[in-house]
């Protein structure tokens, strides 16, 4: 065998890995594939920052609520809370209190039977304020989570984009050669396939992911909608309202 004959059966020999299909496939099943590659970092990045930021707002849940038990009266949880590092429930609570004072300056630090309590029109000013301050955090707290929803969504249909191109490139290439054995036909489809495999392969995780903290992200804005309704229920039960 020449040296020509070796040059031209490694050139023509078929792909036999991924990896070969994709080295060979053509520059738009490249370019689907980049994109799927990127949208997978993206995905992951988001992933292990969500998962790391919800860990560390469920150590300030359980230290703002052990805070709470504590504490005897309102004033006593407020100097409690600010000591406690940022966190939402701390921001929610303070905002609270901060707005209850503007209505009634020096009430905290008094008896509650020294002051008037609040009309039922400053009550529900204060209602509208924690719930405005609620959905503020539920917002922060959700941020990055629409990308989730997009990638996973929208993989499946950059996969198969790249397997129609795909097999549009086999049929162009059977029409060309005129040959529609097996050994011709199989290295396009599997090519065009990859894409699909590559599309799944980063929806999947990012599908997980975004249900995964909804799920939490719904947990933490039921209980900050919670204590926001004992923070009412407090200010009625020291006579405040």
């Amino acid at each position: 065998m020449t040296m020509a004959s070796l040059v031209f059966l490694l050139q023509t020999r078929a792909p036999r890995t991924p990896l070969d299909m994709i080295v060979a496939s053509t520059i738009w099943t490249k370019i689907v594939l980049l994109a799927l590659a990127a949208g997978s970092v993206v995905s992951w990045w988001l992933i292990f920052s969500k998962a790391r930021q919800f860990r560390e707002v469920r150590k300030q849940g359980d230290r703002f609520l052990e805070q709470m038990e504590r504490a005897q009266s309102l004033q006593d949880a407020y100097k409690g809370i600010l000591a406690l590092p940022e966190s939402p429930y701390g921001r929610v609570f303070r905002q609270g209190v901060n707005f209850f004072s503007e209505l009634r300056p020096g009430a905290l630090r008094q008896a509650a039977t020294d002051r008037e309590g609040l009309s039922l029109t400053q009550l529900e000013a204060l209602r509208l304020v924690l719930e405005k301050e609620e959905s503020e955090e539920r917002d922060e707290l959700a941020r990055g989570l629409t990308w989730l929803a997009v990638i996973g969504s929208v993989s499946p249909l950059l996969g198969l984009l790249g397997t129609v191109i795909g097999i549009m490139n086999t049929f162009f290439g059977i029409a060309a050669s005129g040959s529609t054995n097996l050994g011709a036909v199989a290295p396009g489809v599997g090519e065009a396939l990859i894409t699909t495999v590559a599309g799944l392969f980063v929806a999947i995780p990012a599908v997980i992911g975004y249900n995964h903290f909804v799920g939490k992200l719904n947990l933490v804005s039921g209980e900050l909608e919670g204590f926001s309704a004992e923070f009412i229920g407090t200010l009625a039960r020291e006579g405040r309202v």
